[in-house]
Parts: C-alpha cells; sequence; structure tokens
C-alpha cells in the first residue's frame, strides 16, 4: 500500500497493524487524529508532530496570540481600559488571528508535506467566523468544528472546496440535522467526528450532566446508526467516521474500526507528549489525575464539561451554586474579547458556569495550578503519569498488547 504521507519510519509498523488507514482530504493517512485543545494545548509544535508521522494534527483556533510574546506585548491591557473596549478587541482579534495563520506556517513546516493539518474552531466562540476564515485563507487542510451546530460551515467555506470540512457531533440526531442542512447547500460532510461525551474531555456533547450516560451515545448504537442513516439518505461517497472519547489502545482502535469507524481521535494523550504546547506543570496535572481526581461540572458556555479536580475548581464548586442564585449581566467585561457568543458569566445566565473561561484556561497553560482549569478525558492514560513524545505515542496505538499502565 503506498503511503507518501505517512512517515518512512511509521509505515511498516502500520501496515503490520492490519488497521485500515483513514482517508481524508485526498490523502491515506494513519487512522489517527489528534483533537484540538485550547487554549494552546495544541499548537504548533503538537499538531506539527502529529502530521510528520502521518496523522490528522490539529490546531485549536482559540487566543493563540498567547504562544507569541511580540503579540501578548502589543495587547497587554488593552481590555482593562475603560471606555475603549471596542478599539481593545479589534486589536486582540487581529492579533489572535496573525497568530493563527503564523502556527499554521509553523505547523506545515514541521509535518513537511506529511499527514494533514486541520484546525477546529469552536461554534461557541463570536469570533467563529472570523476563526474559520483565517483558517482557510492561512491554508489549513480540515476545519473541524464543535461546541455547537455549524450549520453555516459550508457557505463560510464555499470558496475553499478542497479544504474538508469535519463536524464534532455525539449522537445520530445531530448527524442527521447537520447533513440535511449541509446537502441543501450542496455539500456534505468530508468526515464527522463522533465524540462519547462521557469519556471525552473538555466541553461535552450533552445538553446536560445527566444525560453523559445516555445510551444513545455508545458507540456500539451510534455509529450504526449514522452509518444506517447516511445510506438512507442516499449518501454515495463514504463519510469517514473518527470516533473520540476514552480511547487508549490498538485493541480500542481495533474494536471500533470493527464497529465503522474509520479512525479515532485522541485528545489527552497527546495533550501530555513531550511536543505538547503547554506548560510541563499542565502535563505533570494531567498526567497523574486519576479518574476520582477528574469532575464533570456545567461550564460557562452552559455545555457539561470535564476536568481535572485543582484547588480553584474545587473552590469554585464549593461557591457554584451561590453564584448562579445572585448570577446577573455585567454592564462591562473585561474579558468580552475572543470570547463566547454567550457566557454564564458575562450574560448573567443562572445555571451555566460563573467564571471566565479565558482566564482560567490561560493559567492552565501556564501550568498555574491554583487558578488553572486542566481540561481532561476520563480513564488512564497509555503511558501512566510519564511524559512521552508523540512518535512514541503513535507507535504505541499501532502495537497490538500494549496495556494501560496501572
Amino acid at each position: 500500500m503506498p503511503l507518501p504521507h505517512v512517515a518512512a519510519e511509521i509505515a511498516p509498523l502500520f501496515e503490520r497493524s492490519g488497521l485500515a488507514p483513514l482517508r481524508l482530504g485526498g490523502r491515506t493517512l494513519l487512522p489517527i487524529v489528534q483533537g484540538g485543545m485550547g487554549i494552546g494545548v495544541s499548537a504548533h509544535r503538537l499538531a506539527g508532530s502529529v502530521a510528520a508521522l502521518g496523522g490528522v494534527g490539529t490546531l485549536s483556533a482559540v487566543d493563540l496570540r498567547r504562544h507569541h510574546p511580540d503579540l501578548m506585548a502589543r495587547t497587554q491591557g488593552l481590555a482593562a481600559r475603560a471606555g475603549d473596549e471596542a478599539q481593545a478587541k479589534a486589536a486582540i482579534d487581529a492579533a489572535n488571528v496573525e497568530a493563527l495563520k503564523r502556527e499554521v506556517a509553523l505547523a506545515r513546516e514541521r509535518a513537511q508535506g506529511r499527514g494533514l493539518i486541520a484546525m477546529n474552531v469552536m461554534r461557541a466562540v463570536a469570533e467563529y467566523a472570523a476563526y474559520v476564515r483565517a483558517s482557510l485563507e492561512a491554508g489549513v487542510d480540515a476545519v473541524v468544528v464543535g461546541a455547537g451546530l455549524p450549520l453555516d460551515l459550508p457557505d463560510l467555506a464555499a470558496d475553499h472546496p478542497q479544504v474538508a470540512l469535519v463536524p464534532i457531533l455525539s449522537d445520530a440526531r445531530g448527524v442527521a440535522l447537520v447533513v440535511k442542512k449541509w446537502e441543501r447547500k450542496k455539500r456534505l460532510p468530508d468526515a464527522i467526528v463522533i465524540e462519547h461525551p462521557k469519556h471525552a474531555g473538555g466541553h461535552l456533547g450533552a445538553a446536560k450532566i445527566a444525560d453523559l450516560d445516555d445510551p444513545r451515545f455508545e458507540f456500539e448504537r451510534v455509529l450504526p446508526e449514522v452509518q444506517t442513516f447516511l445510506r438512507a439518505a442516499g449518501v454515495e461517497r463514504e463519510v469517514p467516521l473518527i470516533a473520540a472519547g476514552g480511547i487508549r489502545t490498538f485493541e480500542d482502535i481495533a474494536r471500533l474500526q470493527s464497529l465503522g469507524a474509520a479512525a479515532v481521535q485522541l485528545g489527552t494523550p497527546f495533550a501530555v507528549t513531550e511536543e505538547g504546547d503547554a506548560h510541563p506543570e499542565f502535563k505533570r496535572v494531567l498526567a497523574q489525575a486519576r479518574d476520582d481526581d477528574i469532575v464533570e461540572f456545567t461550564s460557562v458556555a452552559g455545555l457539561p464539561a470535564r476536568a481535572v479536580a485543582t484547588p480553584w475548581l474545587r473552590r469554585y464548586l464549593q461557591v457554584e451554586a451561590k453564584l448562579q442564585a445572585v448570577a446577573h449581566a455585567r454592564r462591562r467585561c473585561t474579558k468580552a474579547f475572543d470570547c463566547l457568543a454567550q457566557c454564564g458569566l458575562r450574560d448573567g445566565l443562572a445555571g451555566w458556569g460563573q467564571f471566565c473561561i479565558d482566564q482560567q484556561l490561560a493559567a492552565a497553560l501556564k501550568g498555574d495550578v491554583a487558578r488553572g482549569l486542566f481540561f481532561r478525558g476520563a480513564g488512564r492514560l497509555p503511558f501512566g503519569d510519564q511524559i512521552r513524545s508523540v512518535r512514541e505515542l503513535v507507535e504505541r496505538l499501532l502495537r497490538p498488547g500494549q496495556p494501560l499502565p496501572a
């Protein structure tokens, strides 16, 4: 099997594995997708390193200026100035778009023409459309959208038919809605990420925490249901399904391919690699966390979320009910840039999270355990609490009989 987009040293191991490749964007790839993780957790070092081996490396679009000292210096203190919020927001948004384009170029350089470079954009952020357009202009191979239904993505990408469009959904109903809407725009998803909210980290694809155990999200159910829907809808070409959430071993990949998945997506195992773009302390916190250290809560976006119970998160959860009881819209929010279209704290939405997610995720990126929000998926990691390279992780995923550390 010719594998021009897979690293020469990885191709023989993949061929011996017996796993099927992922065909996406006109390329034949490893069936391994690195999930997009913000703020700044998956930037050019991680995404480029995954792509260089022949997988899908994914950058996260949100607030990438934090990896560029000159852009941070240019925007330092702007958001705190009263009276010129619009000017400050425009400057900060422009810096983030510039950072995004830099990161795509750096990821492509590191990938050396192999794999595939994707950009993850949250539908829930206010600058969603601007980030999609900037990603397309920067030359990404794929745009991946979660945290909301990207019903307008075909319109935004109309001038870039060669770029793969990939929604993240969690059940067959969501898939049916997106596909029917996109068909009217004469576009189909080039792949679909099916994310299991019971196991994934970060913002989860369920309406509320009580829904996380709903059987409609089980891969054994949703993968066949989606395939049945696509056939019934008359979709002639294959739409690869990418299973995400709780995948840790070769056996997980083989099982999911037997259920109809073309590939798998992993987030946390890649976040803790040597090439991960976050601070070493961030990686240590995620790698050493056990399931008892991981909690589910309602984020500022109104969605369930899963993260490590750091000191900040424990303190917040102790007073969450009181904060929600007095939630009120804020006349002025110094963080109203590069932010969510709807925010529980800013907009005073009772029942939603009452904290600034940009502030807490930025602290986590820097390894600040006292103030950071450390999103993490459930389950043990392939190397336990060890920090290893992207190459070692990919090789482990391609080898059968590699048990998870106790």
